[in-house]
């Protein structure tokens, strides 16, 4: 069920990847009860909105600088779990 962001990146694409993860949290967080499986799930989501908007922050950056944000990359779970909230 794990949704990837397709090859050719926008904002746009990734906006709506953030928005299909959240309604998938969201629905795991609405059960009363969640199965192991569901807890896995519910981590793997929270480590890959993440990953998805750090990606979307880092387009945005670059964009300000006049750069090209297809230069972003989805950086990896240990070094996006260690920024501050």
């Amino acid at each position: 069920m794990e949704q990837r962001l397709q090859h050719r990146t926008t904002d746009g694409s990734v906006l709506r990847h953030i928005e299909a993860l959240v309604t998938e949290e969201h629905r795991l967080q609405a059960q009363e009860a969640l199965s192991e499986h569901d807890r896995t799930r519910l981590h793997a989501l929270e480590v890959e909105l993440d990953q998805t908007w750090d990606l979307l922050r880092q387009r945005r950056a670059l964009r300000a600088v006049g750069e090209d944000p297809d230069k972003a990359e989805m950086r990896p779970p240990d070094i996006v779990e260690k920024y501050e909230q």
